[in-house]
């Protein structure tokens, strides 16, 4: 498929129109706005949270490890 030269394909994919430049205070701006509309979770629930995904990553890693501790031995009693 032949391509237009000069043509950004993706520029013309997004369809945003023209791009504008701001500074580097407005960007803040605009984050400390959109940050002040997020619904932020209660303490309760970000520890609630917190312990699920310490608890799966705990429990996937050992099982990581009684997978490696076994794969090594098989090999080495197999290969060895």
């Amino acid at each position: 498929m032949a391509q237009a030269r000069g043509r950004n394909p993706l520029r013309s994919m997004m369809n945003d129109g023209p791009v504008r430049r701001r500074g580097r205070l407005a960007f803040i701006g605009e984050v400390w706005t959109e940050l002040t509309r997020v619904t932020w979770p209660s303490r309760e629930d970000a520890m609630r949270l917190t312990g699920l995904v310490l608890g799966v990553s705990a429990a996937v890693g050992a099982f990581l490890a009684l997978w490696d501790l076994g794969f090594s031995e098989l090999v080495e009693r197999v290969f060895l």
